[in-house]
């Protein structure tokens, strides 16, 4: 399996294991989301850019900050990154902070009805 294969595997793992999610192919790259909305977008070095990353909602604020601090390991993603997205190069995070990442963006994005429900994320 390649490199962005393995990847790939490792987002698929912890998004699908959220609640009410589901992936499909968007843009040409698999994506999650949770009901109607997108939380999470893989990029397998898309249009050459030379990131194998999750793209994620990010709260106000806190994709500058990310990037300020790592931005070896976060970026200002196109398209999505002027409504605050960020990219996370998905090898150099441990599964613990990838899902931490994943986990924020669901609850960002996820219906209140799952986010009330007794099924929802601790």
């Amino acid at each position: 399996m390649s490199k962005g294969g393995l990847q790939i595997e490792r987002v698929r793992r912890i998004c699908l294991a959220l609640p009410g999610t589901w992936e499909k192919i968007s843009h040409g790259e698999p994506t999650w989301f949770v009901g109607k909305k997108v939380f999470a977008m893989f990029s397998n070095n898309h249009h050459g850019d030379g990131h194998v990353a999750v793209t994620v909602p990010a709260a106000v604020g806190i994709q500058e900050m990310l990037i300020k601090k790592s931005p070896k390991k976060f970026y200002r993603p196109p398209y999505v990154g002027v409504r605050g997205w960020v990219g996370i190069e998905i090898d150099r995070v441990s599964d613990r902070e990838l899902r931490a990442h994943l986990e924020e963006a669901w609850r960002l994005i996820a219906p209140k009805k799952l986010l009330d429900s007794p099924n929802r994320l601790r």
